[in-house]
């Protein structure tokens, strides 16, 4: 049997749709948990394709994108503020305290990550 593995877009949601609310993880987190550990801006590039919802089944509504942050803690969207401050907002209704300047206590919010069985089945489209 033939299995054709997801590409890298869509391992990035699937991993980005297990971060529960309440959590967050970082861009190089989710890029080293794909194996790809220098490739936290190709995640931010994954995240920025969901308001094209033409590109595919996964759009910002079925992908908590506002889950994802820089790995200091930090909303990095700066050249859109509107998209910031719905991040915050979106966050701040989940639960996560962030401050007034963006930023997120990891040492409380961050996410632990997946299993090696759970990232193996992403890896392997299951």
């Amino acid at each position: 049997m033939d299995v054709k593995a997801p590409g890298f877009f869509e391992q990035v949601y699937k991993v980005v749709r297990c971060i529960p609310p309440g959590k967050v993880s970082s861009y190089g987190r989710i890029a080293a948990m794909l194996g790809h550990p220098r490739a936290a801006r190709a995640v931010g590039y994954a995240l920025s394709a969901l308001r094209q919802p033409e590109k595919g089944s996964y759009t910002s509504a079925n992908v908590p994108w506002q889950r994802v942050v820089n790995s200091q803690g930090r909303i990095s969207i700066r050249h859109r503020e509107q998209t910031a401050n719905r991040q915050a907002e979106i966050l701040r209704a989940e639960g996560v305290e962030v401050d007034e300047n963006g930023r997120i206590d990891l040492s409380v919010y961050l996410w632990e990550g997946l299993h090696l069985v759970e990232l193996d089945d992403i890896l392997r489209g299951r």
